[in-house]
């Protein structure tokens, strides 16, 4: 699994951290954010629990924000 202070880099270097963090402060991100335990996610991500993180992944786009969030998130990776 790929680091995520790599990821970030990429993401800084390629110009598109800054809409990503305008996408993460929307207003489906917050509704998205209240269904999510934040402690847990962490602790998923940094220990690389690959099947929490899909649990919670699915979690989300199982919702219309979720896939709405996805969805543009996806237009702003092919820019």
């Amino acid at each position: 699994m790929r680091n995520f202070e790599s990821i970030q880099q990429e993401l800084e270097r390629s110009g598109k951290g800054k809409e990503l963090n305008a996408l993460a402060r929307s207003v489906d991100e917050a509704t998205l954010s209240a269904m999510l335990d934040g402690e847990k996610l962490q602790k998923a991500a940094q220990t690389g629990d690959g099947e929490a993180l899909r649990a919670m992944l699915g979690t989300v786009l199982s919702t219309e924000e979720g896939r709405r969030l996805a969805a543009n998130i996806k237009k702003l990776m092919k820019k």
